[in-house]
């Protein structure tokens, strides 16, 4: 008998799969992007305090009939927003449960985000389809979006403990693990697909890294902003429906520098709605510059992507204040920072592919 013949073939769960990875990074990316528009509804809708404690398991499931649902709005009664805000207002049962549901789908998605990404992590490790070199990288998303869940809990419990709403730099850090999560993600994703077109990983190039770090402060401020719901302080005693003047006037009245410069640039609603707002100018600057970029190295599709993200970004940001904060106008502000943040690390990892 022939020994080749003989000889066993090679097992198809040792062969790495980097294009089975790379598709399952996608939906696990695409999810990320819900939860973030789930999170502005969320944080819109004053909801992020409504579920008073984290129970990991037990917690899937909502209250199931009337003596479960008192027991919860009970517990929510003790709280500073409930005793400042919603209990003088007359908040019923009924509306309690609107807001109740919101916090509840957004912890129910962060799970689900986790057990797909942790579930299929594990069967492709088993199976040895991971290729060489991107364990490590994985394990790090993974424990990115286990802190995320820290981060999430940490923010909730600064309002029901300390004040009406949840803590602006509190709030802030867990969007930016979120997005950071969603940038490695896209990166790894597309490092993947490269891989298994027999092509090298990209490189961070440092007009891609300065890119995203402008992109970064931006993304800070408008955290701050929403954390401190700054976003209807543009009007004063003027229409709130005001852009891109505030209170009247270029330059805003009514900044509060008595605790220094350090509390007034990260927690004074005039200036950090101010530096939101003119930074975002700063930063579409060096998208367009990115753009051609990436036109002369023959990225059409991720320079179109990177364009509309913007574009999009500015006129939905404009309307939001102008629409006095509308819910869904401001959802898709945030939605649509998220993508920006995708189609950024997209381009970022396309010049780095054409230096390599």
């Amino acid at each position: 008998m022939d020994v080749a013949l003989a000889s066993p073939a090679p097992s198809r769960t040792t062969i790495a799969a980097p294009l089975s990875l790379a598709r399952w990074l996608l939906v696990v990316a695409l999810m990320i992007a819900a939860i973030v528009a789930v999170g502005g509804i969320t944080r819109l809708t004053e909801s992020g305090v409504s579920i008073t404690e984290w129970k990991p398991v037990s917690g899937v499931l909502p209250p199931l009939n009337e003596t479960d649902w008192h027991a919860e709005f009970a517990k929510y009664q003790r709280t500073p927003q409930y005793i400042l805000v919603n209990g003088p207002a007359g908040m019923t049962l009924a509306t309690y449960k609107v807001i109740f549901f919101w916090e509840w789908v957004h912890r129910l998605l962060a799970r689900t985000i986790g057990l797909a990404f942790a579930a299929p992590l594990a069967w492709f490790w088993l199976r040895g389809q991971i290729p060489t070199g991107y364990k490590p990288r994985l394990i790090a998303l993974l424990a990115l979006g286990a802190l995320q869940g820290a981060v999430g809990w940490w923010m909730v419990k600064s309002g029901i403990v300390h004040d009406v709403k949840v803590s602006h730099f509190r709030l802030a850090a867990h969007l930016l693990v979120a997005l950071t999560t969603l940038a490695g993600v896209i990166w790894t994703m597309l490092d993947l697909r490269a891989l298994a077109r027999g092509e090298p990983r990209a490189r961070l190039t440092g007009f891609a890294a300065l890119t995203l770090g402008m992109l970064l402060i931006q993304l800070l401020y408008g955290a701050l902003l929403a954390g401190m719901r700054a976003g209807r302080v543009a009007g004063g005693g003027f229409s709130a429906n005001v852009w891109p003047l505030m209170q009247g006037a270029f330059f805003p009245d009514g900044i509060d520098w008595s605790q220094g410069a350090g509390h007034a640039f990260l927690s004074d609603p005039y200036l950090v709605h101010f530096i939101h707002r003119w930074w975002a100018w700063v930063v579409v600057a060096v998208l367009v510059v990115m753009g051609r970029k990436l036109r002369r190295a023959g990225a059409r599709p991720a320079s179109v992507a990177l364009h509309s993200a913007f574009g999009t970004q500015i006129v939905l940001g404009i309307a939001t204040v102008m629409s006095g904060v509308a819910i869904w106008i401001a959802v898709l502000h945030q939605l649509t920072g998220a993508l920006l943040v995708a189609s950024t690390a997209w381009s970022a990892h396309q010049l780095g592919r054409k230096t390599v």
